[in-house]
């Protein structure tokens, strides 16, 4: 058995050496790997900035004063904002990929663009819930004393609630983040070129998958890692921060 073991370790070497090393092909590995996280951040941004958008109306339309008349546009609003939320969490990432690039820009070549809206419509929702969630914790005492201050419902929201809230839904956030970046591996389905899709024409071109898969499974790995770190720490630095 050991002798077993030794003969397969030898083989491995060169296996490893042909997927990553032999006529650089190192390089496609990290143009794939920048393509994900520039998915990632631009996903992240478009999936954040919608998320909080959903989250405030969906907010305002909860919090309205009992007794005085709702808000019909604010109602339509909520309405969309909830069927949005409920399609979008309720339907697998992979189906949702499969339709924006085969159904509804089926026509385009701009597979980014694509992946883009995929992932941050997804993200978003996603986000709305967290937010909502961070949002609804805070007292509306604090909003009505910030109204009583004679700040508006915007300035209210900045200079009070919001700072409140996004302390609560930092862990959050930072898990959606996490998942957002390894649901990208999920764009190579429809051809664009990130790690995934990389690793896997190495693996088809070579005729040998387990290098590139284990390979590119612990650059996923460290990444994920470093971004866990970076998490812990900012939320050890806001908690510090409470306490002078």
């Amino acid at each position: 058995m050991i002798q077993s073991l030794i003969d397969w370790l030898d083989k491995l070497g060169p296996r490893f050496y042909i997927a990553f090393i032999k006529d650089d092909v190192w390089r496609l590995y990290l143009q794939g790997l920048l393509t994900t996280i520039e998915l990632t951040v631009v996903a992240l941004i478009a999936g954040t900035i919608l998320g909080v958008v959903v989250a405030v109306i969906r907010t305002s339309h909860a919090q309205q004063r009992p007794g005085r008349r709702r808000s019909i546009f604010l109602g339509i609003l909520n309405a969309i904002c909830k069927i949005y939320t409920t399609v979008i969490r309720g339907t697998p990432m992979m189906v949702q990929i499969l339709i924006w690039n085969f159904v509804i820009f089926s026509s385009s070549r701009n597979k980014f663009m694509i992946g883009v809206v995929a992932l941050g419509i997804n993200s978003g929702a996603y986000v709305a819930e967290i937010v909502r969630g961070g949002l609804m914790s805070v007292d509306i005492g604090q909003s009505e004393a910030g109204r009583s201050l004679g700040l508006g419902y915007l300035d209210t929201m900045r200079y009070i609630v919001i700072p409140q809230a996004f302390k609560n839904i930092l862990p959050s956030l930072g898990n959606e983040l996490i998942t957002l970046f390894k649901d990208t591996s999920l764009v190579n389905t429809f051809g664009l070129a990130d790690l995934t899709y990389r690793a896997s024409r190495i693996a088809g071109n070579n005729f040998d998958y387990m290098p590139p898969y284990i390979g590119i499974a612990i650059m996923y790995l460290t990444i994920v890692i470093v971004l866990t770190w970076l998490q812990g720490k900012l939320e050890r630095r806001l908690r510090e921060s409470d306490r002078r």
